[in-house]
């Protein structure tokens, strides 16, 4: 193990190895505040890395001012499909499917997440 380059938040992150042998890492790509605890719990976002050391943006599953997007969790089920849950504004547990075969790898620079084009 060793600390990776991404910004945290101090909140929970989950990863996941998929059977072609990427990581997928679900987390908050946002600083901690200097001087705070924790920082925001928005956006949330999924990074894809082929090694585990070097990380590229893929997804911005939400990103809302208002929102705070936390406790995820991150699995590949036997369909092939990732399968991810977390906490949404603190009312309610959201779903999302997602084919591993639209995963973006764009590069992270200087800890800027980038645009992604839909």
């Amino acid at each position: 193990m060793k600390l990776i380059d991404l910004p945290n938040n101090n909140s929970g992150t989950d990863a996941v190895t998929l059977k072609d042998g990427r990581q997928v890492l679900i987390y908050n790509h946002v600083k901690t505040p200097e001087g705070a605890k924790k920082g925001a719990r928005t956006p949330l976002n999924i990074a894809v890395s082929k090694d585990g050391k070097k990380w590229f943006a893929s997804l911005i599953l939400e990103d809302s001012p208002i929102g705070q997007y936390s406790y995820p969790s991150i699995i590949q089920g036997n369909d092939g499909y990732i399968h991810a849950i977390y906490t949404w504004r603190r009312q309610r547990i959201k779903y999302m499917k997602i084919d591993p075969k639209q995963l973006k790898e764009v590069p992270i620079v200087n800890g800027q997440w980038p645009a992604l084009d839909k």
